[in-house]
């Protein structure tokens, strides 16, 4: 089967572009040929269709200009990704598209070329974006559901995006446009949730059940030497204010016997590397980005990993890649997160900082405690295999396939919920 694997990225950048190349590995090991689509960045893996992917554009500093304003008509609907994805579709004539994150970069204008072809769309949901203008549910340091009943206005007045009134303007404007048009709501068949908490999120939104999917994230299962545990617990992922490293180092600020390091980039980090040393706190230690093999050490050689998100976590894919290499995670109770841990069997959680301080203090005093339920957090992961993953996903394609191709998948039509 030809799949075109469409994300605005094509570089790894977080979590959902992991999740992208991942997949594509998956399909291809399956013996499906695999069409990627794009945006274009000198930071990309090489592929031979770069050619059609879409030129880059760079939304990290808004400000006002006859450039922005050219990119603003892109934003809510690019002409040269519909163009572009209307070119690769004669050329290679692919059988579904699935997709990933394109708002902003590549816009929904490509929906209606691939409903035109008859070509079936499902849409894997990494974030809130599809209710929120921010796409996180979170502004200003907690969770924030005020767009309910699409009042996208209140993010113009709470500076949600970047805390710009000029940024929130923009994805203000954008999310009424693409609500007006219903390009999500009436072009593709099926939204494919990572966990139960984001599918009824969506459901309470007014997306329509009927196309929503749960289906977790998959991670292929490691079998890595084991490495002496050091005495340091660890952070791992993007630097950035929904992650909830502002909590974690005051905390740790109170614990100075035990070391932090903190694995990653983003736009908090030099906010945080200041606070760090205006306040003098010696224990907490920033190794940048990391990844591939010199990350496994990392992860391997910890006591265990905190997952401190402020936000309603749409997953939570490093607690998986923790759990397969033996971690325990202690993690905040928010959204998909409470899906993957199971309170003192695979990890625990905390609610506050006063109750994050005291797991910490307790944990890190137990190493024969999290070493046993590092093992059974390791257990766990069979639960996400890619195999599973990749049954359940061609049940998906099945159902969204016209009656005439879907013979090629054993015939009968069933519901992949």
């Amino acid at each position: 089967m030809k799949i075109l694997n469409i994300n605005k990225f094509y570089y790894l950048k977080g979590g959902a572009d992991r999740h992208y190349f991942d997949l594509t590995k998956l399909l291809e090991k399956h013996g499906h040929k695999v069409i990627p689509f794009s945006m274009y960045s000198d930071k990309n893996n090489p592929s031979p269709y770069a050619q059609y992917f879409v030129n880059e554009v760079d939304l990290s500093r808004p400000k006002f200009s006859f450039k922005a304003l050219a990119t603003l008509g892109r934003i809510f609907y690019s002409l040269e990704a519909k163009r572009k994805i209307r070119a690769l579709i004669q050329k290679e004539k692919p059988e579904i598209a699935h997709i990933h994150n394109i708002y902003h970069q590549i816009s929904p204008s490509i929906l209606g070329v691939l409903k035109k072809h008859r070509i079936p769309i499902v849409i894997t949901v990494n974030d809130y974006k599809l209710i929120c203008p921010n796409y996180q549910l979170f502004q200003h340091n907690k969770v924030c559901e005020k767009c309910r009943k699409r009042k996208y206005y209140q993010c113009f007045f709470n500076k949600c995006v970047k805390d710009s009134y000029l940024a929130s303007l923009v994805n203000t404007l954008e999310m009424y446009f693409h609500k007006a048009f219903r390009f999500y709501e009436r072009y593709v068949d099926i939204f494919i949730c990572p966990s139960k908490f984001m599918r009824q999120k969506l459901m309470e939104w007014g997306l329509p059940q009927a196309k929503l999917v749960t289906l977790p994230y998959f991670i292929e299962e490691e079998y890595c030497t084991p490495l002496e545990e050091k005495n340091y617990i660890l952070f791992f992922g993007r630097l950035s204010p929904e992650k909830g490293l502002d909590l974690l180092i005051s905390v740790m600020q109170k614990l100075p016997e035990i070391k932090l390091k903190i694995v990653g980039e983003g736009p908090e980090r030099k906010k945080l590397e200041d606070y760090v040393q205006k306040n003098h706190i010696s224990n907490v230690q920033f190794l940048g980005f990391r990844q591939g093999d010199e990350l496994k050490k990392i992860i391997q050689k910890s006591r265990f990993v905190v997952v401190p998100s402020s936000w309603q976590e749409v997953f939570g894919l490093v607690v998986l890649e923790s759990f397969n290499l033996g971690k325990v995670v202690l993690a905040s109770r928010k959204g998909g997160l409470t899906e993957i841990i199971r309170e003192g069997n695979t990890g625990f959680f905390f609610q506050n900082a006063a109750e994050l301080a005291q797991k910490i203090q307790s944990l890190y005093q137990n190493r024969k405690i999290t070493q046993k339920i590092g093992q059974r957090a390791k257990r766990e992961i069979k639960n996400y295999n890619p195999e599973v993953y990749y049954q359940k996903l061609m049940k998906i394609y099945q159902f969204v396939f016209p009656s005439s191709l879907r013979a090629e998948f054993n015939g009968a039509k069933q519901s992949p919920r």
